[in-house]
């Protein structure tokens, strides 16, 4: 049977388990292809599809795992290491119809929703009945929570709250011959078997493909009051940050831009305010109940004592919106000024944060390539992203070269090359580096017992 014989009976085969209009195929595949990363490959896929239930996704499944036919998981692609991206012959498998917020259970302080809901509709709904779902990527009004789920993310509030995998209790997953299991436990304690709900999370779609998740919530926090705070130089910056994180007075958001960020966001955004000139920029809210406006009151004074500049205090939500939209056009601000960028997510422990700032600076005066950094200072996940000139093929190469060197640093430093984007094709070629051999040999055996036949997401993640 020719590879167009297979393809046509793959597409007659979903067609009897799926309607018309959750099958797309040919040129209309275009806009399923890759994510936002740059610098990565995509290619045409069989079919991309749409199924609306676990079920669904499962007779999918069935199907590619009887033709050996790799498979795609695809949320709403903001990822940026290319980990959704579509491969040759592949059926994408989108979860974007997977959209019901199943319940939200107030007593027990849960949430269980399919994998296509956006991370946003569950904050809201969570709101809705006074409790809170912390995690917040920057791209939280368009992700998805299986996307999240898949790429372990993180967001602005981590420094306080931690990461998505910090509240999935239970997961409900297609494998890789078409069986659906259930993973974890609804209640907060649970130590029957391994922990497989944990090695699901931050897989990128390479051990199963998630259809419902069960998270924690939390109790509705205060309304956050917060500071702007500029500095002279990324040093100073730093010392702040670290006073007030070391402090009794736990923020809930601590974010940083370099003085190249602000330079963009100021050529990026007409209504932008930030001081031109300013060296870098801290970004430090509360949300503690009953003290927020006190915490943000003395995070000024520390800001002060360490030689801020411009600082600016927001008590009121439109206020703080204000302050904090600067921080959220990191990217499209460098990519615009740029024309290209390579987004890092490199992570460090907070002690190598000063080691990190001055050796990313020295490798973008070595090969002349610009470097801006911001992201989560307050947890040491930072967002160095390197702009290059897309028509020039000699800064495309340097861009590259910098951005190896950039993970490097960070693991020499005792970090990794991704806090919570994930590796996807952007930053395979670093995990020995990371792992080392034995590591590495005992995640691609994990990944041949769920996935025998690799097909669920070949080629990413290791």
């Amino acid at each position: 049977m020719t590879m167009i014989d297979v393809a046509s009976t793959v597409v007659t085969e979903l067609s009897a388990v799926l309607s018309s209009a959750q099958i797309v195929t040919g040129p209309h595949t275009e806009s399923n292809r890759r994510d936002q990363s740059e610098g990565t490959l995509s290619g045409e896929p069989l079919a991309v599809v749409f199924p609306a239930s676990t079920e669904e996704v499962a007779a999918v499944v069935t199907i590619a795992a009887a033709h050996r036919i790799p498979i795609v998981p695809q949320g709403a692609r903001t990822g940026l290491a290319g980990g959704a991206n579509a491969i040759d012959g592949a059926i994408v498998l989108s979860t974007t119809r997977l959209k019901k917020i199943l319940v939200v259970d107030a007593a027990n302080q849960t949430a269980t929703v399919q994998a296509g809901v956006r991370t946003i509709a569950l904050a809201r709904a969570a709101e809705a009945v006074d409790l809170f779902y912390p995690p917040d990527p920057g791209s939280w009004r368009a992700s998805t929570i299986g996307g999240n789920v898949a790429t372990n993310a993180g967001g602005m509030l981590c420094v306080k709250y931690g990461v998505t995998g910090n509240f999935v209790r239970q997961l409900t997953v297609v494998l890789a011959d078409g069986s659906i299991v259930r993973t974890g436990q609804r209640t907060i304690k649970g130590v029957a078997g391994y922990n497989l709900t944990a090695l699901l999370v931050g897989s990128e779609g390479t051990l199963g493909i998630i259809t419902e998740i069960t998270v924690g919530l939390l109790p509705k926090p205060g309304a956050p009051s917060g500071v702007a705070a500029t500095f002279a130089n990324t040093a100073d910056a730093l010392a702040a940050a670290n006073t007030i994180v070391a402090g009794d007075r736990r923020p809930s958001v601590v974010e940083f831009l370099d003085g190249s960020c602000i330079a963009a966001i100021n050529a990026f955004d007409p209504a932008s305010t930030l001081p031109a000139g300013a060296g870098a920029l801290l970004l430090v809210q509360s949300d503690q109940i009953g003290q927020a406006h006190d915490d943000v009151e003395a995070y000024a004074e520390v800001l002060r004592a360490a030689g801020a500049g411009e600082v600016t205090i927001a008590h009121d939500a439109e206020s703080l919106e204000r302050l904090m939209s600067a921080r959220r056009l990191l990217h499209p601000a460098v990519q615009a000024v740029r024309g290209g960028c390579l987004n890092e997510d490199i992570t460090v422990p907070r002690s190598e944060l000063g080691a990190l700032l001055r050796g990313l600076a020295e490798i973008s005066r070595e090969l002349d390539v610009p470097i801006s950094t911001g992201g989560h200072i307050g947890d040491g996940n930072l967002h160095p992203v390197i702009g290059y000139d897309p028509a020039v093929p000699a800064e495309i190469d340097k861009a590259h070269a910098a951005f190896a060197r950039v993970i490097d640093l960070a693991i020499s430093l005792g970090g990794s090359a991704s806090g919570e984007h994930g590796i996807g094709v952007l930053k395979r070629a670093h995990l020995d580096d990371e792992l080392g051999p034995v590591l590495r040999d005992l995640q691609l055996r994990v990944k041949a017992a769920f996935d025998p036949h690799s097909i669920l997401n070949p080629g990413k993640k290791l």
